[in-house]
């Protein structure tokens, strides 16, 4: 019994830090797009949501800085959405 969880776990941790570099490699990306845009001459706009708990906190600066805002409610929605439903499916 104590294999299979060790199985189980192994896999999810595997899987949650690939998410992990995801995330850091986006943000890399981002900052990339945006010291591109500043040296072309373009302006830039920064959005994003911070969770401190359960409880997003978003910001944005700059002209589309709205749609950035929006995008960021709709990921976070879906994050939460997400995490409901894993832990729906880890206890049931």
């Amino acid at each position: 019994m104590g294999e299979e969880t060790g199985d189980t776990g192994f896999g999810l941790s595997i899987r949650l830090f690939s998410f992990l570099l995801l995330g850091i490699a986006l943000v890399f990306v981002g900052v990339a797009v945006l010291v591109v845009a500043a040296v072309l001459g373009g302006s830039g706009s920064v959005g994003g949501v911070i969770f401190i708990g359960p409880i997003p906190i978003v910001f944005g600066a700059g002209p589309d800085s709205a749609w950035l805002i929006l995008i960021s409610l709709i990921v976070a929605a879906l994050s939460i959405a997400v995490f409901v439903l894993s832990r729906r499916r880890r206890s049931g």
